[in-house]
């Protein structure tokens, strides 16, 4: 019979590889192209990360991954985060395997930072020619994690004046891609030096990022996918 020290040195071997592998879960930003810059806020999701597993009780590596849109390594990534100003181009590859990836359970949560939605909306359509963008509303699980937002996604940046919103497109019924439009989450993820927004604006981007991520990561749980 197996002394009781031995039994507890399993157990914690157990109980450590556990740990370990949950540190596995790893998200990225989509690499696209057409000149449009993918690469904004590069401060944005380290900090969401880390705000997240603190205060939500995720288990998110902080190493952040960079993906191209036709890479047979973007269904290593159970979220992707796509991003920028400009132009976006996705090849008939591309956009074919982007599509296999979100209805293979992938996620992707697209966040305009100022130019990028005629570009996104245009090149989406070759994605899911037969699906549309439409705006959720605010009982959607998203926006009621462990914070809740019941006006929707809040204002982070000002634009054109324009109400914040977000977008989604459901494959059988699941949420699979998620656009927030005059929001941009992400200058609220980046450190305060970058835009200067005051605390709270910046709490209020972290806590529906924070939400974004738990809603994936749980429902990707529940589905068996991770």
């Amino acid at each position: 019979m197996m002394n009781r020290k031995l039994i507890v040195t399993i157990v914690l071997c157990i109980l450590a590889v556990g740990s370990s592998t949950a540190q596995y879960h790893q998200i990225a930003t989509l690499k696209y192209r057409g000149g449009g810059d993918w690469y904004s806020n590069p401060t944005a999701l380290p900090n969401l990360v880390r705000f997240t597993n603190e205060h939500a009780g995720t288990t998110i590596s902080q190493q952040i991954g960079t993906v191209e849109v036709g890479s047979s390594q973007l269904f290593n990534y159970p979220f992707v985060y796509m991003t920028g100003h400009g132009n976006v181009v996705f090849s008939a590859q591309e956009a074919e395997n982007l599509r296999n990836y979100l209805i293979g359970g992938g996620f992707l949560h697209v966040d305009d930072n100022f130019g990028l939605d005629p570009y996104f909306r245009r090149e989406i359509q070759k994605v899911f020619p037969e699906k549309e963008l439409v705006e959720l509303p605010h009982n959607h699980p998203i926006y009621h994690q462990t914070y809740s937002f019941p006006e929707g996604p809040p204002k982070i940046h000002e634009h054109d004046g324009k109400p914040p919103q977000g977008f989604g497109i459901f494959h059988e019924g699941q949420l699979v891609l998620f656009y927030t439009y005059e929001v941009d989450l992400g200058n609220g993820w980046e450190d305060q030096s970058v835009h200067g927004n005051p605390e709270e604006i910046r709490l209020k981007a972290l806590r529906m990022g924070a939400n974004i991520l738990q809603y994936v990561f749980n429902r990707q749980e529940d589905d068996g996918v991770l």
